[in-house]
């Protein structure tokens, strides 16, 4: 059997240098945890840019599913894509920072090289949501934007308005089967005013030169909405609400798209480094006393 047996220690005695070094060392390190203290935040983060939203509808039946790039005009950075977008389809509202936008479409089984179906530019600025929308047949292809407002209603109501973007009639009016008028003599690719209604289900009726049809939304109290008329599958009219309020993504923090990104450091960054600092310096002071009071052990 193998008995283990203490390996004899070194004593304990450090040269007058090291003592030294040690006391350098710390008398070092303290500017340097204070200097992270007191120095010029050069690299904070810049405050929060202000900003807007933009969102993509897809509203063109004979036009096959597109892939919806955006990228920013100045520099021509892509900001946002989204595969995919079918008929119908409208994207959940993109956070941006000011200034003017390109948003193009391309089919979305075209080769990578493929020129856009449509392009249109679209300006954010503070606060503004707005929605760009291609519509009308796919022969003539059309872009516009609109302006969105998400202002909520009074208590109990709802605030809804509608796009009409059907092909098969010029003009739409919107009532509900109780007789109240919701929009009359809706023109394609326009949108009419937010109008307040009470909060609820409703049936209504959707009526053109040579169509009617009926549709059932929810508009849920203090609610948003679109609603967003369309072509059937069988050459009719249809509609679909889509709550506004509810894909309102967060403003961006810090412009998140204007170059600050990841080379900015926040203030918990700071902090920490801070605290690792003050750390290392407290460890070294530690030794320094330790060793000097073994050594004054020692010689005693």
């Amino acid at each position: 059997m193998t008995r283990m047996t203490d390996t004899p220690r070194p004593s304990i005695r450090t040269p007058r240098r090291g003592l030294r070094g040690l006391a350098l060392t710390a008398a070092a390190m303290a500017p340097l945890a204070l200097g992270l203290g007191i120095a010029p935040a050069a690299n904070a983060a810049a405050p929060a840019e202000p900003g807007g939203w933009a969102r993509v509808a897809h509203l063109s039946p004979d036009t096959k599913s597109v892939d919806v790039q955006m990228t920013a005009l100045a520099g021509g950075a892509v900001v946002y894509e989204l595969d995919d977008v079918a008929y119908g389809a409208v994207s959940d509202y993109i956070p941006l920072a000011e200034g003017t936008y390109v948003v193009s479409m391309v089919p979305s089984d075209a080769a990578d090289d493929a020129e856009p179906v449509v392009q249109q530019s679209v300006d954010v600025s503070q606060g503004a949501p707005v929605t760009v929308a291609a519509y009308g047949r796919n022969a003539e292809l059309t872009t516009t934007v609109f302006a969105d407002d998400l202002t909520a209603p009074a208590e109990g109501q709802a605030r809804v308005r509608v796009v009409q973007a059907s092909t098969t009639e010029p003009t739409v009016d919107v009532d509900t089967t109780a007789g109240r008028a919701i929009a009359r003599g809706v023109a394609t690719g326009t949108a009419t005013d937010y109008a307040s209604v009470s909060a609820g289900s409703w049936d209504l009726e959707l009526t053109g030169a040579d169509a009617m049809a009926s549709s059932a939304v929810d508009l849920p109290a203090g609610s948003v909405s679109t609603l967003f008329v369309l072509d059937d599958a069988a050459g009719s009219l249809t509609a679909r609400a889509v709550t506004d309020s509810a894909t309102l993504a967060d403003m961006p923090i810090g412009g998140i798209h204007t170059g600050g990104g990841g080379t900015a450091a926040s203030s918990s960054d700071t902090a920490g480094v801070l605290a690792g600092a003050a750390a290392v310096l407290s460890g070294l002071v530690a030794a320094f006393v330790v060793v000097r009071r073994r050594t004054a052990r020692g010689t005693a």
